[in-house]
């Protein structure tokens, strides 16, 4: 009953011939799958890894600089995030899977993905972190030494919960631009939605009709990610009341 509903929609499109449409409804259900069990956990996958690497970055660039071990370690820092925002992701993804086997590294096509967007969202997410923590306003730190707090107890108590409500938007929609970036995981073999529509379309020499259909699902599930985005946002601006 779906399907023909769907069918007799896509057939009332002006370009969309007999085997358009059933091209299209074919391509659905492997697209889908690819989307549901390859590039949502790739992104989710890569952005909790990313994370990880963004709030140590963070952290280590925002505390004090007492030693010279200290100093070695934010210039490594400064290098990889200069690095990281002055390259394509893809052609990150491209050194990570095809270059390191020129020095005896090989990594599995999935992996690979993971590692790439894992260190590009670790760099751009840690200026986002820093920053969100540098607006935190700095009588809030004077207030947690004043009753006799470390900085790490005044980091963790005072500063964290406040900075994490700062950083939650634009975190979010680096999340969402990951889960679109996932598209680019395609040039290491790794069969991810937009791979898939790459197949269906080579299969049929067919291309528009499978990349819109690919571009209708990417936005789909991106726009269930705004929603979830802005009830985010909602909850964390009424735990800041």
């Amino acid at each position: 009953m779906l399907n023909n509903f769907i069918s007799e929609l896509l057939h009332a499109l002006p370009f969309m011939s007999d085997n358009r449409v059933d091209l299209v409804m074919s391509a659905f259900l492997p697209m889908l799958k690819a989307a549901i069990l390859v590039s949502i956990p790739l992104a989710i996958v890569s952005f909790i890894c990313g994370m990880a690497i963004a709030f140590s970055v963070a952290l280590i660039r925002v505390t004090p600089v007492k030693t010279t071990f200290h100093r070695i370690v934010l210039g490594i820092l400064k290098v990889y995030i200069s690095i990281i925002r002055g390259t394509p992701m893809l052609v990150q993804l491209v050194i990570v899977f095809y270059g390191l086997p020129a020095l005896g590294i090989y990594i599995d096509p999935i992996p690979a993905a993971v590692i790439g967007f894992s260190l590009n969202i670790g760099a751009y997410g840690s200026e986002t972190v820093r920053a969100a923590i540098s607006a935190v306003p700095r009588g809030q730190w004077e207030a947690g030494f004043s009753i006799g707090m470390t900085y790490m107890q005044t980091f963790r108590r005072i500063i964290a919960p406040q900075a994490i409500k700062i950083a939650v938007p634009p975190l979010s929609n680096t999340f969402i631009g990951l889960f679109k970036d996932t598209s680019l995981a395609s040039i290491v073999t790794v069969t991810e939605m937009f791979r898939v529509a790459q197949q269906m379309a080579n299969m049929s020499y067919d291309f528009l009709p499978v990349y819109i259909e690919a571009a209708a699902i990417y936005w789909c599930f991106c726009f269930v990610l705004f929603l979830v985005q802005a009830r985010l946002e909602k909850r964390f601006a009424r735990f800041s009341h």
